[in-house]
């Protein structure tokens, strides 16, 4: 049976991540970096496709377990009291190595209390079971290019099935400690760490790194964990950062909105920027400007919505049939077709993002302007034809509004970089194509008898993507049309105070009806709210919204009542609105604030 999503904690260290449950069995991991095939997929499936547990054998009776990350850091410390006593297990991943490894120490603390370790990899998503030899560190699983050694402070035996394992006991003051590490099987294991210097290394390493953090205000715990998450989910190497480090969390328990999230968004990137550089991560935007601009090199009509961490492109979707899904959730799809969509809106947040990190004192780069031209100019000739939008639909194109609305920003970024920076460029065109872009939605895009936004062009539907428009400065947020489109999707989308993106039972996707709430969107609406002088409704949504996070503070993707956080988790978008929340509720200016007034 799955667990639930909320169960679980991040580990990450800047190449890969993995999620360890409340019980200490790491159920996903991907090596050696995020979009790799997982050699622990027991999350999307059983025992059977790879886990790794480390936890109490209790006897006589249950344990009780609390767990919490280390201050300021990604160290998950999981405490267990049981009946012979009390132990913690410490769990990362260290910090600043070219290896994907995960360390667990188990520390005793009061009586002596039994555990259980067992280590049972399946390579290629759960598919195959590797082969196992003991040696003098402890044990390695071998199956064609990959490898994984267990190192262990105790004995460990070797099953026949691929199943290392060990029995061990720790009493007050004692400490065992293990550490998995992946290397190509061609290639030497790598050295053997010490666990308490690298535990030291990893805790400062995070710690200096979230000092440099500007937010000081009364949402600082909330804030400083989702920076955190945000850190853990950019890969290291070229600075991108991806959606989620999981795939095929559904969106609904039993539903088919299964997507891979393991990859680098334009879109979900830029939001994320615009929350470090907010908090004063001007590295981190500058570290991503400069993967973009390896990535989107070459013809602005082979932009893509988004790519792999080292800024491939081909990311081709398919069915992994042997994984049962999470909670019989099928298919379990490995890569999103999205990426050969056609998706309006991301050239907007690139120009977004690009002036606002000028303004935040990211470096100039030439090429960065000469990209930016390129995109413009491919966009001239294309916002004015249908497209996917920002949900990604599998149906047919249509003139959504909310990619208009993005393409008129990517226009007005242009012009104001122009005006600002005193940058080159055709701005006598980019204000033909903005003023043109704008007549156009409010002459297409304005339901005739509500007068509020829609969806798409002729359709009465509305969308929560909406809530971004006077975020983005599109139209202000006392303008009667941007109050009719809150005051149209506060029925029609909120549920229980949450937001969900579009009716998904009109066929608009493609796609059958179902999904939970979207929590981003949610965020968003606090955000209007927040600009609309509704501060304390703001505030009480913003702080509803601050409770559905788990015990260690992440959140998923969507939210559903019958079964809490759903979705890939954590998911960067969720925690990216909850920093640019948080920011405009402390000054009423903030990221939000910010986009608006430009």
């Amino acid at each position: 049976m799955s667990r639930a999503i909320a169960d679980y904690a991040l580990l990450g260290d800047g190449y890969s991540a993995c999620l360890v449950s409340r019980d200490g069995r790491i159920d996903w991991f991907c090596v050696p970096r995020f979009d790799s095939q997982a050699c622990f997929a027991a999350l999307l499936g059983d025992d059977d496709n790879g886990y790794f547990a480390l936890g109490p054998s209790v006897q006589g009776g249950t344990a009780h377990t609390e767990r919490s990350y280390r201050p300021g850091t990604m160290v998950l410390e999981t405490e267990h009291r049981t009946p012979q006593g009390r132990a913690r297990v410490i769990d990362f991943m260290p910090r600043d190595t070219r290896y994907a490894d995960i360390v667990r120490v188990v520390d005793g603390l009061e009586g002596r209390v039994p555990f259980e370790l067992v280590c049972a990899p399946r390579f290629d998503y759960g598919k195959t079971i590797p082969w196992l030899r003991r040696n003098g560190r402890g044990a390695q699983f071998l199956a064609g290019d990959e490898s994984l050694q267990l190192d262990s402070t105790v004995n460990i035996t070797a099953e026949h099935d691929g199943v290392a394992r060990a029995r061990f006991t720790v009493g007050a003051g004692e400490q065992q400690a293990f550490s998995l590490s992946w290397h190509a099987s061609h290639e030497p294991c790598p050295p053997r760490w010490d666990a308490a210097e690298q535990l030291a290394h990893t805790t400062d390493s995070w710690r200096a790194w979230l000092d440099k953090s500007s937010y000081r205000g009364e949402y600082r715990s909330a804030v400083e964990r989702s920076l955190l998450t945000l850190k853990t989910l950019i890969y290291q190497p070229t600075g991108g950062i991806i959606a989620a480090p999981t795939m095929s969390l559904p969106e609904r328990v039993g539903g088919s909105r299964n997507w891979d999230y393991r990859f680098c968004w334009l879109r979900d990137a830029t939001f994320t920027l615009y929350a470090l550089l907010n908090a004063g991560y001007v590295a981190e935007a500058t570290a991503w400007r400069d993967w973009l601009l390896r990535a989107v090199a070459g013809r602005g009509e082979q932009v893509q919505p988004l790519y792999r961490v080292d800024g491939s492109r081909l990311i081709f979707e398919h069915d992994l049939g042997w994984l049962s899904g999470y909670a019989a959730s099928r298919p379990v799809r490995e890569g999103n077709a999205a990426f050969a969509q056609a998706q309006h809106d991301i050239f907007g947040e690139v120009m977004d993002a690009m002036f606002v990190g000028r303004r935040h004192g990211m470096p100039f780069d030439e090429d960065a302007w000469r990209l930016q031209c390129a995109l413009l100019e491919h966009l001239e000739r294309s916002w004015g034809q249908p497209d996917a939008g920002i949900w990604e639909m599998r149906q047919r194109p249509q003139h959504f509004v909310h990619s208009k609305v993005m393409a008129w920003v990517a226009f007005d970024r242009a012009v104001k970089s122009v005006e600002r920076f005193h940058l080159e460029g055709p701005v006598g065109r980019w204000r033909a194509a903005r003023d043109a872009i704008h007549s156009e939605v409010l002459k297409h895009g304005v339901d005739r008898d509500g007068g509020y936004l829609t969806q798409s062009y002729g359709s009465p539907q509305v969308d929560a993507a909406l809530l971004l428009v006077p975020i983005v400065g599109f139209l202000p947020i006392d303008d009667p049309r941007v109050q009719r489109t809150i005051e149209a999707v506060l029925p029609a989308l909120v549920r229980d105070g949450l937001v969900y993106r579009y009716d998904t039972r009109g066929g608009v996707d493609g796609l059958a009806p179902g999904e939970g709430a979207f929590l981003p969107c949610s965020f968003w609406l606090t955000d209007c709210l927040s600009l609309s002088a509704r501060h304390d409704e703001a505030r009480r949504r913003f702080e509803a919204l601050l409770e559905l996070r788990n015990d260690v503070g992440l959140l998923a993707e969507e939210y559903h009542p019958d079964v809490g956080l759903i979705g890939n988790f954590p998911q960067a978008y969720s925690h990216v609105a909850l920093v640019n929340s948080a920011l405009l509720l402390q000054s009423h200016t903030g990221a939000s604030g910010d986009r608006a007034r430009q």
